[in-house]
């Protein structure tokens, strides 16, 4: 790691928080870049005071402005020590969830952005030229567990979500990807919790609803495959106004709720 160098004149003109946001551009920057790979543990903090050449107090607050970004995690203790954590989609989820959630937004306004943008992904992975060795046979699968859980109604949502995030992770376009992503992260986590209820209520959908959702999975799979733009939008757009009747209709103006990256990440059952 390369000392930042900072001279003893700049460090007069320099606060102690000032210095700790550029050591922390530093580290963030070696994180982001791969040069500090996830899971990776930083050098003890004496070692860093040395190399960064700042107080202990600087270095401290600039762990703690990666530790709230979610990219390191500070372990107290003998053993203790700062792990490196990689960008992840749910931490960027959790951000926007706060953000919307503070802003008192309503689940349908995020259902509304998810019927416009994730048709568009559809069409930019029907376009893939890639699109039979890498998008499609993930596709494949994800129906074929599907086709076997048609009887435990939460498990069956949960592969059906794995669907849609793979189909956007399938687009091919990076922005896409790390946007509709994140979206659909936190639309994934109130249609897990619908389902969930719902099974456990007796009211969720019936089979052969479940089995006119896979068939439309595998229909659009077939689309994509073919490379046929408009009808895979068309599809896509069809299947999500459907689905979502079902997560808005208990209560339409139901608030979006931020769960955080640990909860958005792990798997339900």
């Amino acid at each position: 790691m390369t000392a930042l160098g900072i001279g003893p004149e700049a460090r007069r003109r320099l606060s102690a928080p000032r210095i700790a946001e550029i050591v922390a551009d530093e580290l963030r920057r070696q994180i982001i870049d791969g040069e500090l790979a996830d899971g990776d543990l930083l050098p003890r903090q004496e070692l860093l005071v040395e190399q960064f050449n700042v107080s202990l107090v600087s270095l401290r607050e600039a762990l703690r402005i990666l530790e709230t970004e979610g990219l390191v995690s500070v372990r107290r203790g003998n053993r203790g020590g700062a792990v490196v954590h990689a960008p992840a989609k749910a931490s960027a989820a959790y951000m926007l969830g706060l953000l919307l959630q503070s802003d008192y937004v309503q689940l349908g306004d995020l259902g509304m952005a998810l019927l416009e943008l994730e048709p568009t992904c559809a069409a930019l992975a029907a376009r893939r030229p890639d699109r039979a060795e890498t998008l499609v046979p993930e596709l494949k699968a994800i129906n074929d567990s599907m086709a076997a859980n048609l009887d435990d109604g939460g498990r069956f949502t949960e592969i059906g979500r794995e669907f849609h995030n793979q189909l956007v992770h399938g687009c091919g376009n990076h922005t896409m990807i790390a946007v509709v992503g994140s979206l659909e992260t936190l639309w994934s986590s109130h249609e897990q919790q619908w389902a969930e209820q719902t099974e456990a209520e007796g009211t969720y959908p019936s089979l052969n609803k479940r089995r006119a959702a896979l068939n439309t999975h595998v229909k659009l799979t077939e689309l994509i495959e073919a490379g046929d733009v408009d009808r895979a939008r068309r599809l896509a757009s069809r299947h999500l106004a459907d689905t979502q009747t079902y997560v808005l209709s208990g209560d339409p103006n139901q608030r979006i709720l931020a769960l955080s990256p640990q909860a958005l990440s792990r798997p339900h059952r």
